[in-house]
């Protein structure tokens, strides 16, 4: 995916017009489509950002590496900001089961961010189900193109949020894997009946017994 997105600056230039593309889970901007052959001036790789929204402000989108950067976005319109979303949200549940395992070995938030974007994709899914209603129901009859346009978002953001679901669940697993091997689980059944006496003790005893 690549298009116009405003990126905040500096308190002196403000937000500034740059063109973004997204490609193989990394997102690269440039200062104008014509500049792309001239080189990027920054990326970030998605896989390791949190996918902030603004409630306040419909257009708003921040990407956030905790502790190290922060790059504060705005779309062209809230239905650019959703596409925007989903292709960054899919982008991120793109990540194989390998580099899962290396975020939560380096991070052990990683959890708790797709948890975090999980809610974000609902709240997104929300939104969508609103404008197909209010399109279905508006004055003068169904507003079909509408429909159209919010159902092909509906459909991507669903495909991100099982994803993510999925991203979720590998997580989960691997933390608990790691939990068991580095917890051994303690022998209740000699704790219960008490330490066994050895076998060859044991046969003297019966056979003591016997005679």
């Amino acid at each position: 995916m690549e298009g116009i997105l405003w990126k905040w600056t500096n308190f002196w230039n403000g937000w500034q017009t740059r063109w973004f593309i997204l490609e193989n889970g990394i997102l690269s901007y440039y200062k104008s489509q014509e500049e792309v052959n001239q080189g990027c001036k920054g990326s970030v790789k998605v896989s390791v950002c949190q996918i902030n929204v603004n409630n306040l402000d419909n257009l708003r989108l921040d990407l956030v590496i905790p502790g190290q950067q922060h790059m504060y976005l705005r779309a062209p319109s809230p239905q650019d900001r959703q596409k925007w979303l989903v292709a960054l949200g899919s982008a991120k549940a793109c990540v194989d089961s390998k580099e899962i395992k290396v975020a939560v070995l380096e991070d052990t938030n990683s959890l708790s961010h797709k948890k975090s974007e999980l809610q974000l994709y609902c709240d997104l899914m929300m939104q969508q189900v609103h404008d197909i209603k209010s399109a279905a129901t508006a004055e003068g009859g169904p507003e079909l193109q509408k429909i159209d346009d919010a159902s092909s978002l509906l459909t991507a953001t669903c495909d991100t949020f099982v994803r993510t679901l999925e991203d979720i669940m590998k997580l989960a697993n691997t933390t608990s894997s790691s939990l068991l091997y580095e917890m051994p689980v303690p022998n209740l059944a000699s704790k219960i009946n008490g330490p066994k006496a050895p076998r060859q003790s044991i046969s003297r005893s019966l056979s003591q017994e016997n005679r």
